[in-house]
This record gives C-alpha cells, sequence and structure tokens, in this order.
C-alpha cells in the first residue's frame, strides 16, 4: 500500500489541508482519467488549465488534488496540496510512485534539433547487438527489451517515461536511450529522473510557435545539460555553435565530438555515396551504411557514448558498420528504372539543406533532383520561407505540397513557402496541394537516374487534415507509384 506522503519527496510544498497519510490507486493529470482514490494533479497547460477541472476530479472520486492554487470550495476527507509548480511536482511525484526507476539503470538523453531519432534509436540497435538488455524513448518508437509500444511525443509525459522505465528495471534492462524534447524540458517531463548521460546534436530554427525566441529555445535545451549529476558525462558537437554554450554551468564530465574541430572524438569523412561512407573515426576507417554528413555527426556521436557508457572501441565500431538507417531517415530504393527515391523526415530548414546537400555531393550533376515538400499546420510559420527558398536553391525541381496542415488551410501554408522562392528559381516550382498527387507528378517527371526527395513527414503514417488521422506512408506510396509507372 503506498501512501500520498510516500510520493512527495522532494516536492516543494507550500500548504498541505488533510491528511498525506492516505492511501491511493493512482496518478492522473487528466480528469477524464481519474477514478475512486486516485491523486489528481492539476496542470496550466497551453490549452486548456487542470485547475478548471478539480470539481470534476473530485466527483470521479479523487482521494486528493495537488494545485498550484486552492480552490475556493474545499471538500472535506479530500487532501490538498498546493505548490509552486504542478509540471515540477508531477515529474517527483511519478518518479516516487514508480520507485525512481531511472536511479536503477544507465539513462542517457539525446537533445537538439536534428538527429535525437537517429542517435537515440541507432544506440538502442548497437547496444542491443552488443549482447545487453536494452531500452528505447524515442519519436518513432518505445522499446522495452524486445517489447514495441507506439510512442505519441518526442517527450512522454513524466508518468509514461516512469512507468515505462519501471517496467525496464523490471525485465533487467541496463541501458535506456531517451529523446529529450525542448518542450518535455520546458514542461518538466525529464525532471526528477536520473541521466547518466545527456549528448547534444546540433541547433537550428525550429519550435519557434512555442519558444518564440531562438535564444528562448536554446536556453531551454541548456537547461538539460544544466541539470546533469557530476557523475555523469555531456557529449557535445563543437562543430555547431551553440555546442559549447550547453556546457556552460554543467557539473557533468565534459567530452566533444567534431568533424571540422579538435574534438575528443573526430571524424573525417573519406567517401561519401548512396551505397554509405567511409569514415576515419579517431584513426580507424569504417564502412557505414548511412548517408551524409549529417548521419557522420550522429554516428560519432554513437561512437562516444558508447565509449563513455564502457565499451571498448573496436567492438563499437564492428556494430557500427552493421547499423541500418532508421525508418524515414534517409531511407531509399532504387526502382527498375534506376530512379532514387528517398523518404526523409527533414521538418526543419536545416534539415532539409542538410539532407539535399547531401544529395548534391554524391549525384554527378546530370540526374534530376525532385524535392517534394511542405510544412505542418499549426506550428512555426517562420521557417516556412526558408523552407522553400532551400528546397528552390538546391533542387532541379520543386513541388510544394500539403505536409500536415492539422487545422490550417494547406493552400496558405503552401503560399507562405512560396514567398522564399527567389525570382530566378520561379520556374523550377509548381504547387500541387494533394500530397499523394504530388508524389505522383513527381515520379512521372522522373527520368532514368533521377532522384526524387519526398520531405518533412519521414516515417510518420499518416496525415493530420482538421483534426483526423489519415493512412499516409510516404515511402510505401512512393514505391508503389514508382513501381506501377514500370508497368
Amino acid at each position: 500500500m503506498i501512501l500520498l506522503k510516500d510520493i512527495l519527496y522532494k516536492v516543494t510544498l507550500e500548504k498541505i489541508v488533510g491528511s498525506t497519510n492516505v492511501p491511493f490507486t493512482n496518478i492522473h493529470f487528466d480528469s477524464r482519467e481519474v477514478s475512486l482514490n486516485d491523486v489528481f494533479v492539476a496542470i496550466k497547460g497551453t490549452v486548456v488549465d487542470g485547475h478548471d477541472f478539480i470539481k470534476k476530479a473530485t466527483d470521479q472520486g479523487a482521494i486528493a488534488i495537488v494545485c498550484e492554487h486552492l480552490p475556493d470550495q474545499l471538500i472535506n476527507g479530500i487532501t490538498y496540496v498546493q505548490v509552486d509548480d504542478t509540471q515540477h511536482a508531477l515529474a517527483y511525484m511519478a518518479s516516487n510512485f514508480y520507485e525512481n526507476p531511472s536511479e536503477d539503470l544507465k539513462l542517457v538523453g539525446i537533445t537538439g534539433t536534428n538527429g535525437k531519432t537517429t542517435v537515440s534509436s541507432l544506440l538502442y540497435d548497437l547496444f542491443k547487438e552488443a549482447g545487453y538488455e536494452v531500452g528505447l524513448l524515442s519519436t518513432v518508437n518505445i522499446k522495452v527489451g524486445n517489447k514495441l509500444h507506439k510512442a505519441t511525443h518526442t517527450t512522454p509525459d513524466s508518468l509514461t517515461i516512469n512507468k515505462y522505465l519501471r517496467e525496464m528495471v523490471d525485465m533487467g534492462v541496463e541501458f535506456c536511450f531517451m529523446e529529450v524534447s525542448s518542450h518535455g524540458i520546458d514542461q518538466k517531463r525529464s525532471e526528477g529522473l536520473v541521466f547518466t548521460g545527456g549528448i547534444f546534436t546540433n541547433l537550428s530554427h525550429d519550435h519557434l510557435d512555442y519558444h518564440k525566441t531562438f535564444k528562448e529555445y536554446r536556453d531551454v535545451k541548456k537547461r538539460f545539460f544544466d541539470a546533469l549529476p557530476k557523475k555523469a558525462f555531456a557529449l557535445t558537437n563543437i562543430d555547431d555553435k551553440n555546442g559549447l554554450y550547453m556546457l556552460q554551468n554543467c557539473h557533468a564530465k565534459k567530452y566533444t565530438y567534431a568533424l571540422k574541430s579538435h574534438a575528443d572524438y573526430k571524424a573525417q569523412i573519406l567517401e561519401n555515396q548512396f551505397s554509405g561512407l567511409l569514415l576515419k573515426v579517431n584513426n580507424n576507417e569504417l564502412w557505414v551504411k548511412l548517408i551524409g554528413a549529417f548521419n557522420a555527426y550522429n554516428l560519432l556521436a554513437i561512437y562516444g557514448a558508447a565509449e563513455l557508457l564502457g565499451l571498448e572501441p573496436i567492438e563499437v565500431l564492428q556494430i557500427m558498420s552493421t547499423l541500418e538507417s532508421v525508418d524515414g531517415r534517409f531511407q531509399y530504393a532504387v526502382s527498375e528504372e534506376n530512379i532514387t527515391a528517398i523518404v526523409d523526415y527533414a521538418h526543419t530548414p536545416d534539415a532539409l539543406k542538410n539532407v539535399l546537400e547531401t544529395i548534391n555531393s554524391i549525384r554527378t550533376g546530370n540526374e534530376v533532383l525532385i524535392t517534394v515538400v511542405g510544412c505542418g499546420g499549426d506550428r512555426d510559420a517562420a521557417k516556412r520561407p526558408k523552407m522553400g527558398s532551400i528546397a528552390s536553391q538546391l533542387s532541379s525541381k520543386v513541388i510544394f505540397t500539403s505536409d500536415n496542415p492539422r487545422t490550417e488551410n494547406p493552400d496558405s501554408i503552401i503560399e507562405e513557402m512560396e514567398k522564399g522562392v527567389s525570382p530566378e528559381n520561379y520556374k523550377k516550382t509548381l504547387s500541387i496541394t494533394d500530397r499523394k498527387q504530388a508524389i505522383k507528378t513527381a515520379c512521372q517527371m522522373a527520368a532514368k537516374d533521377d532522384i526524387i526527395l519526398v520531405a518533412g513527414k519521414g516515417h510518420e503514417t499518416y496525415q493530420e487534415i482538421n483534426g483526423k488521422r489519415h493512412d499516409f506512408d510516404d515511402f510505401k506510396i512512393l514505391n508503389e507509384l514508382l513501381t506501377d509507372l514500370n508497368k
């Protein structure tokens, strides 16, 4: 039997009305999930305020309420715990409720604008191949050993994180690799967790609909490194201009990686082809199946983290040479007509630029590069003209289309992307709102040896329109259309 007082360890309490010596069943921050003898935590969200649902929670049987301000009417028999910050309180309550599972395994957090999914997923694959029991908390998947769960957020809520970490510990998992998003840091979902290490990949324009300024976005990322314990490691990309900034005020042991600078973990690209990369990593040459300079950085982060976690460098390099690309990250196929079809999650200006520059560095120049790209609705609108500019500059032809328009008009989103196209590139572009039709048109335009890039949605298997998700898989559709055209 667990008591309310047992989960309030490390929670900053302002006022308590009632007894904390009461047993409870579960913790919820969604009033719709509350049932008899549960604890309800009232979170102030970006859309709704949980304090407005305290009465609903008590009507449904809540035994205790955790809130930032007490309701006007208090009910006898219900305990009210007033705290300064309910997001912070929920994080520690969740850890305590699940018996602080992050202390019983080696948890490594990966943060940055691009590369989080690739680094976390490939670290999972590498350690799995090395014979360890491993866990993964990523945008694409949540894996508990070999058990797969569907991911809904880059960084899940505190209760979900700790639930899966507890499941991992109970299954004997030794290492867990976790994407840590700026939203997750800002909403304190990763607080209360004990990290063995943190990795910084890079920082570029993204999520400014949420953070408002780039400085705020950067400083939120930095908070993750500020909170790392002394025994942990902090591994940062110092080729990124914000790489060393992340380590200011960081108490963890500091390590660096780079392609262009002197660093603890250094790599050089010797060959870059569609079939893979020939790399020199800390004076050891190896061939890997991943493509592009951005993946060289990802692999270097993986190499450094694996060594810092105790694996032998030679073993790490051997396994790295076998690693496959993550779904939706430079995932490609070649048709019978030798058309190279690539799907990538690139949904930020920097990521799109990286992918297109990688393709251009490999192609001979005789092939036509056709890019199909859109931008998501209800998200950072400032990046739309930048995406349009980059796509039109670095492609032979561009088709602007719908991504996940959500509640926005997709035609309006496309118009904002078109504003970034300079006059000399107008003739390269066309706009087709229907994403499947846009991909079909790209396939019809492509001739032998040409390259098609479909960017923005990557691993996603849906398209979100007006609050509804419709089945849509870029890679599947692209392959089907190219196959049909060859018949």
